[in-house]
């Protein structure tokens, strides 16, 4: 009976752990509002995917002080702006109505650079792989000015301006503003209903998730009226993760566009950088990670994507403090997530 016990175990374990494995665990309410509490963070929005599917949703706390936060929350990503944008475009690419390798010089030249002859050289690829020459804003250049630093291609430079460039060149392109190539492309063959590029009379403000400082005040509310390609969207935690699962799926993206997105291209001290994302290989069970994520006053989120074992993970707060919340769900969530943090230190 022993070795029946024995030989029957054996078989079950790998089972068992090859089950974990493909799960997303998500901590229970009462422990994820511990942690809010913990954090001093007003609102949190989480996502899972499993199976390459949206398997679940929640929003849990409040949009400001004493207002309950809807499950149909509409928060303020910051940087996973880029990744909508991002794959957009490589849609764009697999129709072959865009290019990852023709010179954007073709459709746009910012005025700051027309003199500079490096701008004949700048590319989707670079900005993708953030490979522009530029720095992350403009403003933040010691001229003041959208500045080529190096050779477009030659080194890496995490940059927003590289994503407007981009946008301009876009917009020239297909004769219309960005929001309608991304509702046209993306927004709507996803369902992707409740997403916004700025404040229009389309944007529920009663289910807005108000900014938050470390000291748990809120900060003012302001409404953008132009689109920007880098930072600034509006969605629902619903919303996003649908694009997440999306991408697992490869939806509308060809296979070397794919490959193209996940090989990493360029490397910095602190990342390695796909297409769009950053790239982290050889994780536990030779896990392959897909990572995003947003930085605005007030405003902290993530995405991680695992195409392996077809899992994703999608975290939105409002505060400052969001950070370290953001890290305890993922070590708590992911089998591969202390592993992961730990990489991108």
């Amino acid at each position: 009976m022993r070795t029946w016990y024995f030989v029957l175990l054996l078989l079950v374990l790998p089972a068992s752990r090859a089950v974990c494995q493909s799960l997303v665990n998500l901590p229970d309410d009462s422990t994820l509002k511990a942690l809010m509490q913990k954090h001093k963070v007003p609102a949190l929005g989480t996502g899972v995917i499993e199976n390459n599917e949206l398997k679940s949703t929640k929003v849990l706390g409040e949009l400001k002080s004493g207002v309950p936060a809807p499950s149909n929350t509409i928060f303020q990503v910051a940087s996973l702006t880029k990744p909508i944008v991002e794959m957009t475009t490589l849609r764009l690419v697999s129709k072959e109505l865009w290019s990852l390798d023709e010179p954007l010089a073709r459709y746009w030249i910012d005025p700051d650079v027309k003199n500079d002859p490096r701008n004949e050289h700048l590319t989707t690829r670079h900005v993708l792989a953030h490979q522009t020459g530029f720095v992350n804003w403009r403003w933040l250049h010691a001229t003041g000015k959208l500045t080529f630093d190096f050779e477009p291609g030659t080194k890496t430079q995490y940059s927003g301006e590289g994503l407007e460039y981009l946008k301009h060149a876009l917009e020239t392109k297909f004769k219309m503003p960005l929001p309608e190539i991304v509702d046209k492309y993306l927004f709507k063959p996803d369902g992707m209903t409740d997403s916004h590029f700025f404040w229009d009379g389309s944007v529920s403000e009663d289910r807005y998730a108000v900014a938050h400082n470390k000291e748990n005040q809120p900060y003012e509310v302001r409404k953008n009226k132009e689109a920007s390609a880098a930072d600034l969207l509006m969605t629902t935690i619903s919303d996003y993760t649908k694009f997440g699962a999306n991408i697992l799926k490869k939806r509308e993206l060809s296979d070397k566009i794919w490959q193209d997105m996940i090989r990493i291209q360029s490397k910095d001290q602190n990342a390695s950088f796909g297409l769009g994302w950053a790239v982290y290989n050889d994780l536990k069970g030779e896990e392959l990670a897909l990572l995003h994520t947003g930085s605005d006053p007030g405003v902290r989120t993530a995405i991680v994507l695992l195409p392996k074992s077809k899992r994703g993970l999608v975290i939105f707060t409002n505060s400052d403090n969001g950070i370290p919340l953001i890290k305890d769900i993922i070590k708590s969530a992911l089998n591969i997530g202390e592993e992961l943090l730990e990489r991108t230190k």
